[in-house]
């Protein structure tokens, strides 16, 4: 056949050879075209396993015992690498009629990093544990009241005091300990096993090595897949961590390359990292409130004054000048990305002449110094509050902000910065007019915690102090209401109450933000409790790909 080709394109002019040519190259290059798209068309790109991870962690250990862990951000980090939390375990989840009763079925064939079973005695053993005031567990007071019967060696029941819906989160935060690793240790000598740093688990990835200097900083982890995984098996064979005693030295070795991924990365600092890489923002279930201790000063016991402290804080001021807009204003008890959340509340919009006609129907009146005064029971009384912050730099520059916002309508700020330990000292206490504080939900709409006036007092995190028995009434039902469509509208009234009684300024949710090298996918949690929830599914990430045969 090419003979007989060859024998017509002799036969040709030299002006035919030039066609036939040219039309020789197009049938190549249109068949190698028509190639690649059939390739593209029946193939696929998927994750292949292989590649090494380095994680840079700002911050140091402390334990790797789900018994006693949980004191430090690199703690939960680690505990999420090589432990499974319970609900991550289950093969069924079931609960009684009653509503009192949940029923954890583990899934077949769960075994521990060094190849032991994994059963219910080891979860039994956790709870009674974490339950024993010996342990000092961070744990404790969420588990009180529940009592643990195993059935088998893959079922186990938990029977509450009273039904709780949100209980399936209490499983999603139980991280399982080894039975037989911690089952002889008293648990007052928990805190001394040479397993808390070198720990048998049960999650994606197994303790291989750790490198410690002699000052005691732990300056990485070696880990490896675990063999014995119940889950997916990670596609990224090997994985580092790295520990930095600071945010610069984190981001000096991300510019090295030395480290691919680098987490809780502040906005104002991403403009420091001077290599390529993606940027993956995250919003969280937390926010920061100005909590208001309104035993301490009669102005702050008005509603009208409260309502005019909220009217005047422009929060898209601050999420845009602090956050670079990475932040997300909140303006009620429940973040917008958690169930429940009712956009009805929104209270911004008010001009600053309103706010200040308000104030003025409530008798506060300007003074010759700028600041509103009322005669409150034969005292004069100023709006001049002492507002006490947090040693963290965004918490400062929010409080100079709102500072300057709160002063145009007549309202002055005094501010005190806390060290860490005088912020606790001061919240044991309460000893605060205004407080700048956080809290972070647990990704559902339970804030019985933060609101019920039982948590007024510390050990609870009723920071403002605030008593309100329909709120009560509401937080209480909302915990025990099954139905979906009841429970919803509770959570709606709830944030309505709130609202109008204004204990808080609510101000904004910062987004997490993880940068990480170009080559990095499969990052995708759908929600972020805590930071230590980036690696929920760490089995998923993945560095390399190739084409496979679509099904």
């Amino acid at each position: 056949m090419f003979k007989k080709i060859i024998k017509i394109a002799v036969s040709f002019s030299k002006l035919e050879r030039y066609i036939f040519l040219g039309a020789l190259v197009i049938f190549a290059v249109a068949a190698m075209f028509w190639l690649i798209n059939f390739y593209d068309d029946v193939t696929r790109l998927a994750p292949q396993r292989g590649g090494h991870y380095t994680e840079g962690i700002v911050g140091q250990p402390t334990s790797l015992n789900p018994l006693i862990a949980g004191a430090t951000d690199a703690d939960r980090d680690l505990l999420e690498l090589f432990f499974d939390d319970l609900y991550e375990l289950a093969d069924k989840i079931e609960v009684s009629d009653d509503k009192e009763t949940w029923i954890v079925t583990l899934k077949s064939g769960l075994y521990w990093s060094d190849g032991e079973p994994l059963t219910t005695a080891d979860v039994s053993f956790t709870l009674e544990t974490i339950q024993n005031p010996d342990t000092q567990s961070p744990a404790f007071s969420t588990w009180q009241g529940v009592v643990a019967q195993r059935v088998s060696d893959r079922e186990i029941h938990f029977s509450l005091k009273n039904p709780y819906v949100f209980f399936v989160d209490n499983l999603r935060n139980l991280k399982i300990a080894p039975r037989h690793i911690f089952g002889n240790v008293p648990p007052s000598n928990l805190r001394l096993s040479n397993y808390n740093l070198e720990p048998v688990g049960s999650g994606p990835y197994k303790f291989i090595s750790l490198e410690k200097e002699k000052s005691g900083f732990i300056r990485e982890y070696l880990l490896d897949t675990n063999d014995y995984y119940g889950g997916n098996r990670p596609f990224i064979e090997t994985f580092k961590v790295v520990f930095f005693a600071s945010e610069n030295a984190a981001i000096q070795s991300f510019n090295r390359r030395d480290i691919d991924g680098l987490g809780g990365l502040s906005p104002q600092r991403l403009d420091d990292l001077k290599i390529g890489h993606q940027t993956l923002n995250i919003n969280m279930p937390r926010y920061y409130a100005i909590f208001i201790n309104q035993s301490t000063n009669p102005a702050l016991k008005e509603r009208a004054v409260r309502l005019a402290l909220a009217a005047a804080t422009d929060k898209a001021e601050v999420v845009s000048t602090i956050f670079d807009n990475q932040a997300i204003a909140v303006d009620g008890p429940i973040p917008t990305i958690v169930d429940g959340y009712s956009s009805d509340i929104n209270n911004g919009g008010q001009v600053l002449e309103d706010i200040k006609s308000s104030l003025d129907r409530a008798g506060w009146k300007l003074n010759e110094d700028g600041i509103r005064e009322k005669t409150i029971d034969k005292r004069q009384v100023k709006l001049e509050f002492v507002l006490q912050i947090p040693q963290v730099d965004f918490l400062i520059e929010a409080s100079e902000i709102i500072a300057a916002q709160w002063a145009e309508v007549g309202v002055k700020i005094n501010t005190i910065i806390l060290s860490a330990t005088e912020v606790n000292d001061v919240i044991r206490n309460r000893n605060y007019s205004l407080l700048l504080f956080g809290n972070t939900l647990r990704g559902n709409p339970d804030i019985f915690s933060f609101w019920h006036s039982s948590e007024r007092f510390y050990p609870g995190l009723n920071l403002s102090i605030y008593n309100n028995k329909s709120v009560d009434s509401l937080l209480e039902g909302i915990r025990q209401d099954f139905n979906v469509e009841s429970r919803k509208n509770k959570i709606v009234r709830l944030q309505e109450l709130i609202r109008q009684d204004q204990p808080a300024i609510f101000l904004f949710s910062p987004n997490y933000i993880y940068v990480a090298n170009k080559d990095l996918s499969g990052f995708s949690p759908s929600i972020m409790v805590l930071a230590s929830d980036r690696f929920k599914n760490v089995e998923s990430w993945f560095l390399k790909t190739s084409r496979v045969l679509k099904k």
